[in-house]
């Protein structure tokens, strides 16, 4: 295996007192496409949990963002240092090598919640602003994660809203005070849930999802797609059935179809099996159908 190159502590953003910082690890070929990869699980994240998550094994420079925790930082800003991440990378990206026009974005569990919520929202930079990151783009081109939670209103069946209660009761600081009341819930869900902001010339979107995972319904990326086909959008569903919250054997072979992903809308590589653009379940041990 080729050395991977690493810069550590690159320092993104700065408020509350505290410096938000991302780590790049470069390949020894790289392919000039970069994958913006977030740390977080519950909306915790820490530098302990950086890794390069594999990608430069497929050529890609990868920016492993941390990103503040809750209770401290509430979901809503963490959603809004996501967004000042993918700005700061683009800034940044022609110093690591990588054309700034070809950023995927991955993340698991709330990272790829986070990672929705980017490829959603990504908006133009401000001409005007003074800060040169600032001027970016925060869109992504392409998305690729993991059980994400997608549809906070609609958690494990239809009306179940989540936000800080019920299943989710352990995350109620994570959301803030807002979620004390059911009028507060209906708003935070709306604005946290990435399936309200599904429009057509958002970027592909793959998600891989256990349908044993009783922490995430696989229902929430059944919801997703269903609101994708809706509007026109592309996305791709990889079911892995009688998998759960991650950890499963297969799991490699899942990363891997995602990386064909970003292959096929980074750098337009076409795969050997081609994506359905629907809803793929496999069984345990099955391959990369």
């Amino acid at each position: 295996m080729q050395p991977v190159r690493r810069t550590r502590d690159l320092i993104y953003a700065k408020h509350d007192g505290v410096a938000l910082t991302l780590d790049v690890f470069q390949p020894a070929r790289p392919n000039g496409a970069g994958i913006i990869k977030l740390v977080s699980g519950g909306w915790k994240s820490s530098h302990e949990q950086i890794t390069d998550g594999g990608w430069p094994e497929f050529g890609y420079t990868t920016f492993t963002v941390v990103h503040g925790s809750q209770p401290h930082f509430r979901v809503e800003q963490i959603v809004l240092d996501i967004d000042r991440a993918v700005r700061f990378v683009r800034a940044n990206a022609r110093r690591f090598g990588v054309n700034p026009n070809t950023l995927g974005i991955t993340g698991s569990s709330a990272g790829g919640h986070l990672s929705l919520m980017q490829a959603t929202h990504g908006e133009p930079g401000d001409p005007r602003a003074t800060d040169p990151v600032e001027r970016e783009s925060s869109a992504v081109q392409a998305a690729a994660c993991l059980y994400p939670p997608t549809d906070y209103l609609n958690w494990f069946a239809d009306g179940d809203n989540a936000v800080g209660v019920g299943r989710l009761a352990d995350y109620a600081a994570a959301f803030g005070p807002k979620s004390a009341t059911p009028e507060g819930r209906e708003a935070l869900g709306r604005l946290l849930s990435p399936i309200y902001a599904v429009h057509k010339t958002q970027p592909p979107v793959f998600i891989v999802h256990g349908d044993s995972d009783t922490q995430v319904s696989v229902t929430q990326a059944r919801r997703f797609w269903q609101r994708c086909q809706e509007v026109g959008a592309v996305c791709e569903v990889r079911i892995r059935e009688g998998a759960g919250h991650g950890g499963w054997k297969e799991l490699p072979d899942d990363t891997k179809r995602m990386a064909e992903w970003f292959d096929l809308h980074l750098l337009g590589k076409k795969p050997q099996v081609p994506f359905t653009f629907g809803i793929v379940s496999l069984p345990r041990g099955a391959g990369r159908s």
